[in-house]
C-alpha cells in the first residue's frame, strides 16, 4: 500500500472513479461533539470545554456543507447516496432540526437513492418523542442508539451517563414515531460485569422491540482513560475466554429471539433490517466520509481527513479538500481486506477468492471446526459459531 500525505489539492485518479456508481455508494457523516467523554472511547471526538471558541456546531455545518459540495465536483458527478450514516460523537446533541439540516446538505451536493437507508446514532439521554419524530419527517429511516449495559456499575466503568432504562424507552419512542428499524448497541466483557448483568441487558433489549443489535468485545485502546486505569492495576484487561463466554450468549439469547447473526458482531430480524450502509463497507463498496477525522473509499484509493473541528472548518474556508493523507490500495492490500471482511459475513467468501495455498487452509479449516463443511461443499468458506470466536485467526491462514 502506498500511503502519503495529502497533496496541495487533493485529486481522485480517473482509475478510482471508473465503476462508480455500479458498486454500493453511501455518505458517512462524522459529528465530533460530545457532551462528556466515555473512558473506553478513542474516536474522534470533543466536549465544549475541549474546544472552547475554536469550533462549533454552526461552524461545522458549514464545512460540511462545503465537503460534500467540493466532493460532488470531485467525483465529477456522484451517484444518488444508497445509504447515509450519520455517526460520532454524538450525534443527537444537534437535535432534530441540525440534524435534518445535515440530510438536506447531503440531498442536495448527492442527491438520494428511491429506497435509501438513511441512519443517525443518538445518545438515548439527548433523545424524546418530538426529536424522533423530527427525524422521520426529515427522511430518516433507521436510529441506532448506544445503550452499552443497564448495569449501574458497568456503566460507571465506562463513563457513561445515561440512566439504565433510557435506551429501552428511547428505542420505544422511536417504534411510535414510526421507525421500523431501531439498533441498540451493546458492549461486553467491561470489567465488573457479570452474567446475570449481561443477561439483564440482553432482556432489555428484547423488552424493547428492535430488529438490530450491535454487540462489541470491549477493547482497552491506548491513550483512554480505561486504558489508564488498566495500566495502572485499578481495572483489570478483559478475558478473552470470559469474552468468548459472553459471546456465547448473546448469540444464545438474541437467536432464542428471532435475532440472527449476519456479521460476527450484528444481529437483524430480518434481511430487511440489516445494517445497509455497514454492509456496504464489508462487501467493498464506495462511500465518502464526510467531517473532521473521517474516512472515506472510493475505487481502492482511501484517504482521511484532518481531525480538528477548527482546522476542518479552516481549511474548507479556503476553498480545499480537507484530507489529511490518502493511500492507494494494491491488489494485495485489497485481496486482505475482502478476505478480512466478508469472512465475517454469515454467507462467507466465496472459494474463488481464494489462491490454492488458502482453499487447502479452508477445507483444513473445516476439520478444525472453525468452517463449516455446507459451505465448503456450496463453494464459499463460512464461520462456524466457535470459527466466529477466531475469526482473526481464520482470516491469518486463509491468507497466509
Amino acid at each position: 500500500m502506498s500511503t502519503t500525505a495529502a497533496p496541495d489539492r487533493f485529486v481522485l485518479p480517473p482509475s478510482a472513479r471508473s465503476g462508480l456508481g455500479t458498486r454500493p455508494f453511501g455518505v458517512y457523516v462524522h459529528v465530533p461533539f460530545c457532551a462528556t467523554r466515555c473512558g473506553y472511547c478513542d474516536f474522534n471526538t470533543y466536549t465544549a470545554g475541549e474546544l472552547g471558541t475554536a469550533a462549533s456546531p454552526e461552524s461545522w455545518l458549514e464545512g460540511l456543507r462545503r465537503e460534500l459540495d467540493l466532493a460532488a465536483d470531485l467525483l465529477g458527478g456522484p451517484p444518488p447516496a444508497d445509504t447515509v450514516f450519520v455517526g460520532g460523537g454524538t450525534p443527537s446533541l444537534l437535535g432534530a432540526e441540525g440534524l435534518a439540516a445535515v440530510l438536506g446538505a447531503v440531498r442536495g451536493s448527492f442527491g438520494l437513492a428511491d429506497d435509501a437507508e438513511v441512519t443517525t446514532e443518538s445518545n438515548p439521554e439527548s433523545t424524546s418523542p418530538e426529536f424522533f419524530a423530527g427525524l422521520r419527517e426529515a427522511g430518516y429511516t433507521r436510529v441506532s442508539l448506544g445503550m452499552q449495559s443497564t448495569a449501574r456499575h458497568v456503566l460507571r466503568v465506562l463513563d457513561r451517563v445515561h440512566t439504565p432504562g433510557r435506551p429501552v424507552a428511547a428505542a420505544k419512542e422511536a417504534r411510535a414515531a414510526g421507525f421500523a428499524h431501531v439498533n441498540l448497541d451493546l458492549i461486553y466483557g467491561t470489567p465488573g460485569e457479570r452474567p446475570e448483568d449481561l443477561r439483564g441487558s440482553l432482556e432489555a433489549v428484547l423488552d424493547a422491540g428492535v430488529d438490530h443489535v450491535s454487540a462489541y468485545a470491549l477493547i482497552v485502546e491506548d491513550g483512554t482513560a480505561l486504558a489508564r486505569k488498566v495500566r495502572k492495576g485499578e481495572l483489570p484487561a478483559p478475558d478473552d475466554d470470559v469474552l468468548a463466554s459472553r459471546y456465547e450468549l448473546i448469540d444464545e439469547l438474541l437467536g432464542a429471539a428471532g435475532l440472527h447473526w449476519y456479521e460476527v458482531s450484528n444481529w437483524a430480524a430480518t434481511e430487511r433490517a440489516r445494517c445497509r450502509h455497514n454492509l456496504g463497507y464489508w462487501l467493498g463498496g464506495d462511500w465518502w466520509g464526510a467531517g473532521p477525522g473521517a474516512h472515506s473509499h472510493v475505487g481502492g484509493v482511501r484517504w482521511w481527513n484532518v481531525k480538528h473541528p477548527a482546522r476542518y472548518a479552516s481549511v474548507l474556508a479556503e476553498g480545499e479538500a480537507p484530507v489529511a493523507g490518502h493511500e492507494l490500495l494494491t491488489d494485495a492490500d485489497r485481496h486482505l481486506e475482502r478476505v478480512m471482511l466478508e469472512l465475517r459475513l454469515v454467507e462467507g467468501l466465496p472459494l474463488s477468492a481464494l489462491d490454492d495455498d488458502g482453499v487447502r487452509e479452508a477445507r483444513a479449516a473445516v476439520a478444525e471446526g472453525l468452517l463449516t463443511e455446507r459451505g465448503i461443499a456450496e463453494g464459499r468458506a463460512v464461520l462456524t459459531d466457535r470459527g466466529r470466536l477466531l475469526a482473526d485467526a481464520v482470516v491469518r491462514r486463509l491468507v497466509a
